[in-house]
């Protein structure tokens, strides 16, 4: 009966615990022979019974019965006197099965037992909570927050589960409180030590494409595909979508009458500027749709490098590039080709890097990310608009507007 309350004892946390009986009794018989092994230096000769219905769990200890004096394996070997004090009839050669009682192995031992028990549970519940996240990698996950860090946001689910979400992770516009419900998709899922660090991700591209698949009842069917996803959290994104079926308008379903179907993802990104763009195998097309907004006059694709340089009228230069050069970038991630943008008429302009030997290469690469790639695009901006589209400074600007003058005008 000892041993039965000595099990319930351990296993008392086992209701708190991812866990049921059996595995738990599967960890204790594994528990108990470690403890074994260290005591006897050997578990090979021990026989551990295990009833997970009844919780019960027994241990026999085997040996060989030789004659007195002659026991040479104390753990192997029994005298016949003492297995005759278990059984009289017992002889020499027979083997002989003896109850080991938990507390024969010492309070000591049970002390360990119990904690080595507790860490095996740990690890047990640890990596079944690693698996069941591990398969929700990309996939929509709510949590409440639990405490605000300088550097993250922590989390806890309805598991009591903690998922972090880093500062870099999160949409600029964020700001959460204590107890706000927070939603994001599982982004990685890592075992440090022994422990699962969850990580949650609002500003990754997969973000929005779960919530178009959550929104939009068509995407969620499969009637229309979402072929690409770009984004800059918090400014702009842009959303490549199709259709197998010819009837059904992919922008127009995903856009909703009015915006509807869209505001609340847009709500949910922090007023996220989101372009839907009917996806099309004419890379041309494709190319011309994705700098939306803008006006495409004509376009001249390099395959081989992977640039395509846009011919547009003036007025429709600023639409293409957007503001911050987010509408160009967006459009060269989703096509996957570097985007030139010229005015049409410049035939007589030149690119700016014909001026790297007067102009630092960082100071050109700026430039560039504003889509500003040539010299005439930025003598037709005044110097404010040129600090507001890039991150150089008043001198910078007006040291290069100079310099164009110089060379570009003579």
């Amino acid at each position: 009966m000892e041993n039965i309350a000595l099990i319930e004892s351990f296993s008392e946390f086992k209701d708190d615990k991812l866990i049921d009986r059996v595995t738990l009794m599967a960890i204790l018989e594994d528990v108990f022979r470690s403890a074994l092994k260290k005591k006897f230096g050997d578990d090979d000769n021990f026989d551990i019974i295990v009833n997970p219905d009844k919780g019960d769990l027994e241990i026999w200890r085997n040996r060989v019965v030789v004659g007195d004096g002659e026991v040479e394996e104390p753990n192997q070997e029994i005298s016949l006197s003492e297995a005759r004090k278990i059984e009289p009839d017992f002889e020499v050669g027979e083997d002989v099965s003896e109850e080991v009682k938990f507390i024969d192995l010492g309070r000591r031992a049970i002390l360990a037992l119990r904690q080595n028990l507790i860490s095996k549970i740990h690890e047990h519940d640890n990596t079944i909570i690693y698996k069941q996240f591990k398969d929700l990698v990309g996939e929509i996950y709510t949590a409440e927050v639990h405490h605000i860090r300088h550097r993250a946001v922590i989390l806890l689910d309805d598991e009591g589960n903690e998922i972090v979400l880093p500062k870099d992770r999160q949409i600029p516009s964020d700001f959460f409180r204590k107890g706000d419900n927070v939603r994001g998709v599982i982004d990685t899922v890592e075992l440090k030590g022994a422990k699962p660090t969850i990580i949650m991700s609002r500003s990754s591209p997969k973000f929005l494409e779960k919530l178009f698949e959550q929104e939009i009842p068509e995407v969620f069917d499969g009637l229309i595909t979402i072929k690409n996803v770009v984004r800059i959290p918090g400014e702009k994104a842009k959303v490549a979508v199709d259709s197998y079926d010819d009837r059904i308008d992919p922008v127009g379903a995903c856009v909703g009458m009015k915006g509807s179907r869209i505001h609340g993802i847009v709500r949910e990104l922090g007023n996220e500027n989101i372009d839907v763009i009917n996806y099309t195998n004419n890379l041309q097309l494709f190319i011309t749709r994705s700098l939306s907004p803008a006006r495409v006059t004509s376009i001249k694709i390099n395959e081989e490098t992977k640039r395509a340089e846009v011919i547009l009228k003036p007025e429709e230069v600023s639409k293409a590039i957007g503001r911050g050069g987010h509408n160009i970038r967006l459009a060269g991630q989703l096509t996957g080709y570097e985007i030139d943008v010229f005015r049409e008429g410049a035939e007589e302009d030149v690119e700016l890097r014909e001026f790297s030997d007067e102009i630092e290469g960082w100071i050109i690469e700026e430039f560039s990310k504003a889509g500003l790639d040539t010299a005439k695009s930025i003598l037709e901006q005044d110097v404010k608009d040129l600090v507001k589209r890039t991150d150089l400074e008043e001198e910078t600007i007006s040291d290069v507007l100079r310099i164009l003058r110089e060379e570009f005008e003579e």
